[in-house]
């Protein structure tokens, strides 16, 4: 298929059912792939995954209900619980993270880069979630991305036990394609591109 044709297919998807046209371990297993190759600077690979599958996925969308609960106006609440209940409403959620300490150990390697690095960290990231989304739309799997981070960061990291250098960037909810997703629409080309010969 044409890489085109792939990246057409990713797209919003916030109506998620629980049925997955592939077993949990398949899905497991492509995550996992699809990171490893995703390209990083100097091939640091500093992009962690936690994949949270049915109740822990679940689990990780009461964290950010309670935590949103808290700072939302009751009279405001309605709207973010029937969002949050839309994300919870899926297969499972994937977490992406950047690894800290890896990007120190290439400002300790690389000092003529060193402020650089933390924005390259941004990117590989970016990459990986672009990927995934990307590899689990062509199987058929809606998913949308979501930042609740750093509101959720400490909580998330104690329920899951996770190294503190990991730095929460991204909540990926990923189900069964419920409804039929819209069309992208684009800007103009001449706002976003320049070409010279």
């Amino acid at each position: 298929m044409n890489i085109i044709d792939i990246l057409k297919k990713r797209r919003t998807q916030y109506a998620l059912g629980k049925t997955l046209p592939m077993a949990e371990n398949e899905v497991d297993a492509l995550i996992r792939e699809v990171v490893r190759q995703a390209p990083s600077s100097f091939n640091s690979q500093s992009s962690r995954v936690v994949i949270l599958f049915g109740r822990e996925s679940e689990k990780l969308w009461s964290i950010v209900k309670e935590t949103l609960r808290a700072i939302v106006p009751a009279e405001n609440f309605a709207s973010t619980d029937a969002k949050i209940d839309s994300f919870a409403a899926g297969a499972g959620t994937i977490l992406f993270f950047e690894d800290q300490d890896a990007v120190r150990e290439l400002q300790q390697q690389f000092p003529l880069y060193a402020e650089n690095f933390p924005t390259f960290s941004e990117q590989s990231g970016g990459m990986a979630q672009f990927a995934v989304w990307t590899a689990l739309a062509n199987v058929g799997i809606g998913a949308s991305l979501q930042h609740y981070n750093p509101l959720i960061d400490e909580e998330v990291a104690r329920t899951w036990g996770l190294p503190a250098s990991w730095k929460l960037r991204a909540q990926m909810p990923f189900g069964s394609n419920e409804q039929p997703i819209d069309e992208k629409t684009f800007i103009d080309d001449a706002i976003r591109f320049r070409t010279f010969r």
